[in-house]
C-alpha cells in the first residue's frame, strides 16, 4: 500500500519530461537566436556627444507596411524634442531608431555628423537612457533593481537616485525597505511607484541622451504629478527625445514634432504651432477642452 503513491507519481515523469522538452526547445531557439543588429571590427566607440542627433531621410517598415517616410530631424545637444501625433503614427518605432533596436531601410541617423551604423552597439547605448510606457522591473530588491541602471553603483548613490525621482519615501515604507522584494515586473508595487524606479534607475545611469516613450499616460492624477516632477529632474541638461499623448507635459520642449501616417507635418514651438491653426492646435483644443 504504500509503494502505490509513489508508482502514482512515476508514471506521470514522462508527460513532465515531455513538456520540459518542449519548453527547453523554445527558450534555446531565441538564444541561440544571432542578432541582426551588431557591430564589427571597425566600429567605434562613441565617447561624448558634442552636437546633435539627427535624422537624415529616415524611412522605416516592417515587412510591407510602411510605417517611417522620409523623417528629417534634428535634435541639438542639451535640446527637448517633444513628439506627438496620433496612436500608429510612428512615434515609437522613430524612438526606437535611436539605440539601434532596429535600423532603418533608407537614410541614416547621425550623432555629430557619424551614422550611428559605425558606432559600437554597446557604446551607444551605454550613453542612451529610456523610460517607457511599460517598465522593466525584476523579482529582486528595490535596490539592485534601481543599481541595474549602473554596475557596481554604491547603496549612497542607489539612495541619491531615489530621492531625485521622489522614490525614496515610499521606499522607506515597503517592509524591508530597500531590501524589499517587488515581484516580477514589480506587480508588488502601484504604476506611480514603478515608473519612480524605472526613473530613478536613468537618473543613477547618467546617460547623455534621454529617451521618455509615454512616461505617465497610464498613471492617475496624483501619480501623474510625482512622476512628472521626477521626470523634470531627469529631463535636466540632457538631450531629449519625449513622446506624450498629454500636451501639457510637452509644452516647454524646445521644439515639438508632429507625426501623422509616418510623415512629419508640422514642427516647432507650442506657441509658434499654435499660432499655425494646425494639427496641434486641434490636439490642443481637444484636450484643454474637456
Amino acid at each position: 500500500m504504500m509503494m502505490i503513491r509513489p508508482f502514482k507519481k512515476l508514471s506521470g515523469v514522462s508527460a513532465i519530461m515531455q513538456k520540459a522538452f518542449a519548453a527547453s526547445t523554445r527558450i534555446y531557439e531565441v538564444l541561440d537566436t544571432e542578432p541582426k543588429i551588431k557591430g564589427d571590427a571597425q566600429s567605434w566607440d562613441l565617447d561624448c556627444i558634442k552636437e546633435s542627433v539627427e535624422f537624415k531621410d529616415v524611412w522605416f517598415k516592417y515587412e510591407e507596411a510602411e510605417v517611417l517616410k522620409g523623417i528629417n530631424l534634428k535634435c541639438r545637444k542639451g535640446e527637448i524634442l517633444a513628439i506627438v501625433g496620433p496612436s500608429g503614427a510612428g512615434k515609437s518605432t522613430l524612438v526606437d531608431l535611436i539605440p539601434r533596436f532596429y535600423d532603418p531601410q533608407k537614410g541614416a541617423i547621425l550623432i555629430d555628423g557619424r551614422d550611428i551604423r559605425s558606432l559600437n552597439v554597446g557604446s551607444l547605448r551605454r550613453f542612451i537612457g529610456m523610460v517607457t510606457q511599460e517598465t522593466i522591473l525584476f523579482n529582486d530588491s528595490v535596490k539592485d533593481n534601481i543599481a541595474y541602471g549602473k554596475r557596481g553603483a554604491s547603496y549612497d548613490e542607489i539612495v541619491d537616485a531615489a530621492k531625485k525621482a521622489f522614490a525614496h519615501e515610499f521606499i522607506l515604507n515597503l517592509p524591508k525597505g530597500y531590501d524589499t522584494f517587488i515581484g516580477d515586473r514589480g506587480v508588488k508595487l502601484s504604476g506611480g511607484e514603478r515608473q519612480r524606479l524605472a526613473i530613478a534607475r536613468a537618473l543613477l545611469k547618467n546617460p547623455p541622451v534621454l529617451i521618455l516613450d509615454e512616461a505617465t499616460s497610464q498613471l492617475d492624477t496624483q501619480s501623474e504629478r510625482l512622476v512628472q516632477e521626477a521626470l523634470n529632474s531627469l529631463m535636466e541638461g540632457r538631450t531629449v527625445f519625449v513622446i506624450a499623448h498629454r500636451l501639457s507635459t510637452v509644452k516647454h520642449a524646445s521644439k515639438i514634432v508632429v507625426i501623422k501616417d509616418g510623415a512629419v507635418i508640422e514642427q516647432g514651438t507650442h506657441d509658434e504651432l499654435l499660432a499655425q491653426g494646425g494639427s496641434y492646435k486641434r490636439l490642443h483644443d481637444i484636450q484643454f477642452q474637456a
